[in-house]
């Protein structure tokens, strides 16, 4: 059985991207939009793995974390931030909000699968 991602990201061209990455690569993938679709379908679905943008419509990904990560049934769920927030400290304010792992954009498509593959062992 594949492992099954969720990408939370607003930006058709970087769900593209990732979704061609990943589904070359084996992974089953589902996308959200916004952090309120993503949080959603977290407690729907109960991806293995979330890729988490911080600039979000509506909620960001900070708090759409924080949700997640305050749900006792989904809390367990890695949440790799993929973000162009880039500068000194916003990779603190991405833990403090409870990911796991953080991905600066643009990033190469063997760091992002090496970082998935920290948390998703085959």
């Amino acid at each position: 059985m594949s492992k099954r991602i969720l990408v939370v990201e607003d930006q058709e061209d970087n769900r593209q991207i990732v979704r061609d990455l990943l589904t070359a690569k084996g992974f089953e993938l589902y996308e959200a939009v916004t952090g309120e679709e993503g949080v959603a379908f977290a407690k729907r679905e109960r991806p293995d793995l979330i890729l988490m943008d911080i600039q979000l419509p509506g909620i960001d990904g900070y708090e759409a974390t924080r949700r997640i990560k305050a749900d006792p049934e989904l809390w367990h769920i890695p949440i790799i931030v993929v973000t162009s927030y880039a500068l000194s400290g916003d990779d603190q304010k991405a833990f403090a909000a409870g990911c796991d792992g953080y991905v600066t954009k643009p990033f190469s498509p063997r760091l992002l699968l090496a970082k998935i593959r920290e948390y998703l062992p085959k």
